[in-house]
């Protein structure tokens, strides 16, 4: 009896939660609404006079975006406004061309919706300015059904998407949702790390989500890269990885020339505020030289880490028998992806010149941590 009292007690008390979290965000839907409603009115009321004499403005708290919409049709304008408004969106509205290239340059929007026939300004010209001005700004096409064909050149021109008018609310909220997504998208992956193959300065200028490997050189699995010269030595430094996982060295500590090492072996270490890490030789060899202008500028390697940054020369044991466990070209596209991967489950990479993750985690998981292990 008393494990069925305490099976109908859990029973309401499951029942009772969602039924104060369905009440709740009912209430918060109201909440909203009642607040963009007021919006609204308020909007419908604001007149802005100067340059751009037909503004009315609508500004929503926490908006889902910001909605410039140009047409020659008041009605049409009410129409977006009332529904976009109560969906969540900020929206200011003008009946020319000329106003909303005149905001375009004083103000942030997320979307410009334009008509496509006006007098004076068409509907191609706004978007063919607006995308000259700001690339940055999606831009939609208000058309009828006479106009489709036209609408749909637009696009050649930059415009995301076209409606087709008259519209339902319904088919207006979801066509600015379906804008949003892939406004939301296309921003999202652009500052997602990306990796290409290229020439050793362009590291240099490249920006922090770009990962750049040096074409025509190798790379080894602790992150060392490694590029034959003339007469067969092999020059090596710090990955561009290894640089933006690590941050910012205040030491290197160079081989000695003449050392002799195996693959595998740790072969430099770069410092920062006493901790330090270790980078491994990617083949067997002798140190030939290295590179004593890290002894007074240690931070070569991260700002060149292709060129000026390199650490020392080896002259290797056997390098054809060694190549084999190098990688170089497409590959390294690949296993960089894997491994930027990794770091961003572990941290991410280094924010300002400060790590992100712990360097010692660096070191093991990323630095050939099996050789590091034995030495």
């Amino acid at each position: 009896m008393t494990a069925l009292i305490m099976v109908l007690m859990l029973a309401a008390f499951v029942v009772l939660d969602v039924v104060v979290r369905v009440v709740g965000r009912r209430l918060e839907e109201r909440r909203l609404r009642r607040e963009r409603e007021a919006v609204l009115q308020t909007a419908v009321r604001l007149e802005i006079a100067g340059e751009v004499t037909t503004l009315k403005r609508a500004e929503v708290p926490k908006a889902k975006g910001r909605i410039l919409a140009v047409d020659d049709e008041p009605v049409v304008l009410d129409s977006f406004r009332k529904i976009l408004v109560l969906d969540g969106f900020s929206v200011d509205t003008v009946e020319s061309g000329p106003e909303a290239l005149a905001l375009v340059q004083r103000h942030d929007y997320d979307f410009v919706f334009t008509d496509l026939k006006m007098p004076g300004m068409t509907g191609e010209e706004v978007v063919r300015a607006v995308k000259h001005l700001r690339p940055d700004i999606d831009v939609a096409v208000i058309t009828g059904y006479a106009t489709i064909d036209s609408a749909v050149d637009t696009m050649k021109h930059g415009a995301a998407d076209y409606v087709q008018k008259p519209f339902t609310a319904d088919e207006l909220t979801a066509f600015a949702r379906r804008l949003l997504l892939k406004r939301q998208a296309r921003l999202e992956a652009q500052h997602l790390p990306t990796v290409r193959i290229a020439a050793p300065a362009v590291a240099e200028r490249a920006a922090a989500h770009e990962y750049c490997i040096p074409g025509g050189a190798f790379l080894s699995p602790g992150h060392a890269w490694a590029r034959i010269e003339p007469g067969g030595m092999l020059r090596i430094g710090v990955d561009d990885f290894a640089r933006k996982a690590l941050g910012a060295f205040d030491r290197v500590v160079l081989p000695e020339r003449g050392a002799r090492v195996r693959a595998g072996e740790p072969l430099f270490t770069v410092e920062r505020a006493g901790r330090a890490v270790r980078f491994c030789a990617p083949v067997a060899g002798k140190v030939a030289q290295i590179n004593t202008a890290l002894l007074d500028d240690p931070g070569l390697p991260g700002q060149s880490p292709y060129e000026r940054g390199w650490v020392c020369v080896l002259q290797p044991d056997d390098l054809s028998a060694e190549l084999s466990n190098l990688r170089i070209g497409k590959p390294v596209v690949a296993w960089y992806r894997e491994e930027i991967e990794r770091l961003r489950k572990a941290g991410g990479p280094a924010v300002g010149g400060t790590p992100s993750v712990d360097w010692k985690v660096i070191e093991q998981e990323f630095l050939a941590p099996s050789a590091l292990a034995r030495a």
